[in-house]
């Protein structure tokens, strides 16, 4: 294995067990605001991991805010009896950078369970296809994951559909391009080196919601 995705995995790994220790520590759970929950999982990751940085905004959404993409920033909820979750975190680990998300049912919904196993399901379907090509542009592969959406009964709710992922920080491009994203507008080759002839790691997300019933989850980790 490659020292790079070596690195990159082993800030993966630590990012599950961070996540891990947020659900064992009963942190989700109602009664409390987005940002309460938020605030005591920096405090958590401090404490447990020495983590500080991170290289992206931390996000906690519920209820409706399951809705809004990452740009989005709505207003801080209360989470509810019976509520859905998701938190999506960008923890950075000796200078590597992990992006992991994932979602959270309180209580017993069948469409919300629905919603949390089918965007777990359909990021491992994502991967393993992604497994299949040597070559594959960001707005292809964007087609085929929002593709996925319809094909479990949801709608794709992100702008995007993963992005790169490296060393702190990873290439940045300007505003508006999306050349390093998986997305519309990228017609790049996923696979093609990076600028220094390195090769690219990239993250898969799902994001599915039902308009509705006014639910959406996510799922995202390494893809690469």
């Amino acid at each position: 294995m490659d020292t790079v995705k070596a690195k990159l995995q082993d800030a993966e790994e630590k990012a599950g067990q961070l996540f891990g220790a947020v659900e064992d520590s009963g942190l989700i759970s109602p009664g409390q605001s987005e940002k309460e929950i938020n605030t005591a999982i920096f405090k958590l990751a401090e404490e447990l991991f020495g983590i500080k940085k991170y290289w992206h905004k931390r996000i906690v959404r519920s209820g409706v805010n399951t809705l809004q993409p990452y740009n989005e920033n709505p207003p801080d909820l209360i989470v509810q009896q019976d509520d859905i979750l998701f938190l999506d975190f960008g923890p950075v680990f000796e200078d590597w950078e992990a992006d992991f998300g994932r979602t959270y049912v309180l209580g017993d919904d069948p469409v919300k369970h629905k919603l949390k196993n089918d965007i777990e399901m359909a990021w491992h379907e994502g991967k393993a296809w992604f497994g299949t090509k040597t070559a594959l542009t960001g707005a292809e592969y964007y087609q085929y994951v929002t593709g996925l959406a319809g094909h479990y009964g949801w709608t794709f709710g992100g702008e995007i559909a993963g992005h790169l992922i490296g060393q702190f920080p990873h290439e940045r491009l300007d505003p508006g391009n999306y050349d390093l994203y998986v997305h519309p507008g990228n017609h790049n080759d996923m696979f093609a080196p990076d600028a220094n002839g390195m090769k690219r790691n990239w993250i898969l997300e799902i994001h599915f919601v039902d308009r509705e019933k006014q639910i959406g989850g996510f799922f995202e980790q390494l893809l690469t």
